[in-house]
């Protein structure tokens, strides 16, 4: 198995230790941008894909966000399935274009939102859907400190902090409005409100809100970039019980605190080792897998409205 990667950053390192983790004997090449880099154990340096003699079995894309409809294009032409790191792009621009040619070439597209695969994440999307309670209400919230995510680094000049890189709060931390509508649905109608106002003094987005209209409740999700304590939350409100998902402690209780799912021993690693065996596994059974690019973008036209 051949593979593709653009960007070898932080991001694209956990795919290639899920891909060395399952064991698929894959070969890696990694498109670099200047022949000025340190060769890497286990991974092939190339320069352009032009005139390759190589057969891709797919192209993982995870270079800078603002970067990603270049990448998707060229390599969809080249008829290469894609596994693009969310958001699949920073923007709605043309985005109808690069849906089409994916269609035309029949391309298997995925966009990896790893929490899909969080056994909470997992556990309330089956529950919600196997026990006919009505929702009135559904509260997600997202919050983290944006200078802890890459210590050493100076945080206001990583891609997240800036807006012409395809940073804000709204991209990085799509996940949130990717598993409401996931396991709820798309809303009928949807708004939001986007500032860059806090202490961090960053021109990207650090504080965002979504109200989605569903036919029966309300769902709203919170993000920020400034929150020292890291909180991730899911509280869905039925007719005759609260119950409350924390993403960071991995468990799912109750208003009275009885658990009703809890997983002992997780690391967040598992969810990108079985997203990748899952994606995998559609490209050797040639199946379309979930959350293509099409179905992505419509996700991303709720977080980009008003922009």
């Amino acid at each position: 198995m051949n593979i593709l990667i653009v960007g070898l950053g932080s991001i694209a390192r956990k795919h290639i230790e899920a891909i060395q983790f399952l064991n698929f004997n894959a070969t890696i090449y990694a498109l670099r941008s200047t022949n000025n880099v340190v060769k890497e154990k286990g991974i092939i340096n190339v320069f352009s894909i032009d005139n390759l003699d190589i057969t891709f079995d797919f192209a993982i894309i995870s270079n800078p966000t603002h970067l990603h409809f270049e990448y998707i294009q060229i390599l969809a032409e080249k008829n290469i399935p894609l596994f693009i790191e969310k958001p699949a792009v920073h923007s709605l621009d043309n985005c109808a274009d690069l849906i089409s040619l994916i269609d035309a070439k029949k391309l298997i597209t995925y966009v990896a939102c790893n929490l899909r695969f969080h056994p909470c994440v997992l556990f309330i999307n089956k529950y919600i859907k196997t026990v006919p309670i009505r929702i009135n209400e559904v509260n997600v919230y997202c919050g983290s400190y944006l200078p802890d995510w890459r210590p050493g680094k100076d945080f206001r000049k990583i891609y997240s902090a800036n807006e012409n890189m395809g940073g804000g709060v709204h991209l990085d931390l799509f996940h949130e409005l990717d598993y409401t509508t996931w396991i709820f649905g798309h809303p009928i109608k949807s708004s939001s409100i986007k500032r860059s106002v806090s202490s961090l003094t960053i021109n990207a987005v650090d504080y965002a809100n979504y109200c989605l209209e569903y036919s029966n409740f309300t769902a709203n999700i919170v993000l920020n970039y400034y929150r020292k304590k890291v909180k991730r939350t899911i509280e869905i409100l039925l007719d005759n019980q609260i119950i409350n998902v924390d993403l960071v402690n991995n468990i799912v209780s109750d208003e009275n605190d009885q658990t009703l799912f809890q997983i002992s021993n997780f690391e967040m690693r598992n969810t990108y080792i079985d997203q990748m065996e899952y994606f995998i596994n559609c490209i050797k059974q040639n199946e379309k897998p979930m959350n293509s690019l099409k179905e992505s973008i419509a996700v991303l036209k709720i977080v980009l409205q008003n922009d």
